[in-house]
């Protein structure tokens, strides 16, 4: 049986307020997307691809790429519905830090809160989200300010 795709919910610069807080869902990861990501970004670094190098290295197995850890927060905020179609482009990424390493078998989650919300022009209002991804320990492995476009609804009048 198909479903038919259900469109984001509408949603304005206006529905969301500074210290709005939202946790996702987890999201576990596996050797498949470490190897994945690799091949996709051309990355082999010997840190994601080799058990072996590994073994004797600090960590004891292979990690994943912090643009992987990256990626995947990303995602798991997008998918959860928070944003809803409100947001019109990316500005920028910022003080991203990559605090501990993610092992396959890590399952991640993110707390996003709403750390800017400023009302500067009439069309859209920059809105900013600041990601703490935690692991299944609630160990904070990174954490980035996301900084966006979003719509404003139309003034009446």
């Amino acid at each position: 049986m198909s479903k038919a795709f259900v469109d984001p919910e509408p949603k304005w610069f206006e529905d969301f307020e500074l210290g709005d807080v939202m946790t996702t869902r987890g999201r576990t990861v596996d050797i498949g997307d470490i190897t994945s990501f690799a091949g996709l970004t051309g990355d082999h670094y010997q840190l994601h691809t080799d058990a072996a190098f590994m073994e004797s290295n600090r960590f004891g197995q292979r990690i994943a790429h912090g643009p992987l850890t990256f990626s995947l927060a990303v995602g798991l905020v997008g998918l959860s519905g928070f944003y809803g179609d409100a947001i019109t482009a990316l500005i920028e990424i910022t003080a991203l830090k990559a605090t501990q390493p993610v092992f396959a078998g890590d399952t991640l989650h993110v707390v996003a809160t709403v750390t800017n919300h400023d009302a500067s022009g009439p069309k859209y209002g920059t809105l900013g989200v600041t990601y703490s991804v935690r692991n299944q320990s609630g160990d904070e492995v990174m954490t980035f300010l996301q900084t966006m476009l979003a719509k404003r609804r139309k003034l009446e009048g």
